[in-house]
């Protein structure tokens, strides 16, 4: 029988028997495929699916014979019986792991329950659904208990219609299920010397029969439900299998060019990515502070081998090449987070570009860890990394031109003497094609939230030089930014009353803030001073500095009248525009300059920049100035 014949026509098998097979651990997964993967409502839909007994499509296995073909593991939290293995699950895990951890309700953060509206004992307006369900409540921890209690008490649980999952588990649980119910119903057991004990008991066996009528109902629905199959002989070809688990995966998320470089590699050398980079993260957890490692690990990878880092280029790797390279490879990675660390650059939020990683992981390849090569090279690297934060280098045909300038960086490190007057062989650093932005462009940069890299870079700039937090001193850093918030330096309320755009990268802080006042329509400097623990005045001038922002400057934007009245109207736009326009020129032009000494490789002191950023207002007339003599 050809492999068409045989997986021509589904065949039907029960979730019984599914659950047999992993139980006995008969059934496995081909190491190569992806995770779990499934959230909280993909799970309810399953579920739901099953007990409403309607129509799931199929799932693939691949037989197998004296051998498996591929590394194989058991379904999450399923028992690792020993058995022989008759089959590998290419496409359907999903479906069947969650079929198997609801079955014995064994998720960290949440529990699932059957809703049965009827025996509900809210009022009428508090149900959740009219018909029989799936439901999930979330868990979580508080001191020594699990919360919310009622979640793992019978009687709370049947209060609210709700009865565990897992009692509808295959097999024989017919003691569990009476003890629950018991447990359940407990508190609605008579005394014996009360008068209407036996009309009581007569109802709460009648409703325990009820209940215990319709969970068996939903049993028999689950264990006869059918999840139909199609299958490989035993006989199929690794690679005739991984091309049918490609075109057949049924996920809602596409398999990855991780995933088939995964699969790949587990045909081609017999190893497991996912193995590797669970190594990686598990020691060095700071390399996964910059977004998953999946795809920068193989960028890295096709770079090392001289390819492209796109699809195209790791879908040729060299898979054999790239498991024997994988400690060359887990370095690269993890000198490259520790350069972007020292660069100020603390995590994936902050970060301007993302190709940047594996680009600089594979420079840092070839770049000594001490002596004066050492300082050259990573000076080099700076310059690259700064120019493609500050440039549109990668806006456009990205892959293609990190490589090109891959192999230029790549050129100037195996030289024995570079100096900055090289650096402009990379393209990214030829000023001519690409330029970095004067203060004037600076000063139309939007707000750092976002995605967006020059507004990234202009925030990462403001936070090269400490970024000391206001309230307590404490410098930026990859914990300390977890407790920061994204904040306006000139109020938003200011601004807007004057009608006058606030998100701007030039006006936005990263520091901790007092989140329990509403606080309106202040000045700057009162506005900052109500919303952090202020700390004395020589202190916070001195870390106002270290964000490229100027006290003085701040201390002196004031709105109110003599009277001390707000300002408003034409009276408040004629003061405060022409205060925050010198308030962003003043900042932009600090930004550039620290901009261009980072892109050109050096390590600027904080001093420095802010001195020549202010004789450079010194020497230029204002903006403002300029408006003026044009008549403008």
């Amino acid at each position: 029988m050809t492999i068409l014949q045989q997986s021509s026509n589904a065949r039907d098998r029960k979730l019984s028997e599914w659950y047999e097979r992993i139980r006995t651990g008969q059934l496995k997964l081909p190491r190569f495929q992806r995770f779990e993967a499934w959230d909280r409502g993909r799970v309810v839909g399953f579920l739901n699916t099953i007990i409403q007994n309607l129509p799931v499509g199929v799932t693939l296995l691949l037989e197998v014979g004296d051998k498996e073909k591929f590394v194989s593991r058991y379904v999450a939290t399923a028992p690792e019986a020993g058995a022989r293995v008759t089959e590998h699950l290419l496409d359907g895990q999903q479906r069947l792991t969650a079929f198997w951890r609801a079955m014995y309700n064994n998720y960290e953060g949440e529990k699932y329950f059957v809703y049965l509206p009827q025996f509900d004992q809210r009022d009428d307006d508090d149900r959740d659904a009219d018909d029989i369900c799936i439901e999930f409540q979330g868990r979580w921890q508080h001191k020594d208990t699990l919360r919310p209690v009622w979640a793992d008490s019978p009687k709370g649980c049947l209060d609210r219609g709700l009865v565990p999952v897992d009692l509808l588990r295959p097999g024989d649980m017919d003691g569990q299920i009476g003890e629950w119910i018991a447990n359940a119903t407990a508190h609605m057991e008579p005394p014996d010397d009360a008068p209407d004990a036996m009309p009581r008991y007569k109802k709460l066996t009648a409703l325990r029969g009820e209940l215990r009528g319709v969970l068996n109902t939903l049993r028999e629905r689950v264990a006869h439900f059918n999840l139909p199959y199609l299958a490989l002989p035993a006989t199929t070809e690794a690679d005739v299998a991984l091309k049918v688990f490609v075109n057949m995966n049924t996920n809602s998320k596409p398999l990855s060019m991780f995933d088939l470089t995964v699969a790949k590699v587990e045909e081609e050398a017999g190893a497991s990515l996912h193995g590797l980079q669970e190594q990686l993260e598990e020691a060095h957890p700071q390399a996964t502070y910059y977004g998953d490692l999946s795809w920068p690990l193989l960028q890295t990878a096709a770079l090392l081998q001289g390819l492209v880092p796109n699809q195209t280029g790791v879908a040729s790797l060299d898979k054999p090449l790239l498991v024997k390279d994988w400690p060359r490879l887990q370095k690269a990675i993890v000198r490259a987070a520790d350069f972007l660390t020292r660069e100020h650059i603390f995590d994936a939020a902050r970060l301007p570009t993302n190709l940047v990683f594996p680009v600089l992981a594979a420079c840092l390849d070839s770049v000594p860890t001490e002596g004066d090569a050492a300082g050259r090279g990573e000076r080099l690297l700076r310059a690259y990394m700064w120019s493609a934060f500050f440039t549109n280098r990668y806006e456009g045909a990205a892959n293609t031109r990190a490589f090109q300038d891959f192999k230029a960086l790549l050129t100037l490190l195996k030289r024995s003497t570079l100096s900055p007057a090289d650096y402009t062989e990379v393209p990214v650093m030829n000023r001519q094609d690409y330029p970095l932005p004067d203060h004037e462009q600076l000063v139309r940069v939007g707000w750092p939230k976002g995605a967006d890299r020059m507004a990234r870079a202009v925030l990462a700039t403001t936070l090269y030089f400490g970024g000391w937090d206001f309230a307590d001193g404490r410098r930026a850093s990859y914990e300390t930014l977890k407790a920061r918030e994204y904040h306006h330096v000139f109020p938003d309320a200011l601004l807007q009353e004057a009608e006058i755009n606030s998100y701007l990268a030039l006006n936005c802080a990263l520091i901790t803030w007092k989140t329990n006042r509403a606080i309106g329509r202040k000045d700057p400097l009162e506005y900052l001073k109500d919303r952090v623990e202020w700390a004395e005045e020589a202190d916070v001038s001195q870390r106002l500095e270290t964000h490229l922002l100027d006290y003085g400057r701040l201390a002196a934007a004031h709105y109110a009248d003599e009277a001390k009245q707000p300002l408003a109207g034409p009276a408040l736009l004629a003061k405060l525009k022409p205060d925050f326009e010198r308030f962003l020129e003043q900042r932009a032009r600090r930004v550039a300059i620290a901009a261009s000494k980072l892109a050109h490789g050096e390590i600027p002191s904080c001093k420095a920049v802010l001195a020549e950023a202010d004789a450079s207002v010194a020497s230029q007339p204002s903006s403002e100035a300029l408006r003026k003599g044009s008549g403008a």
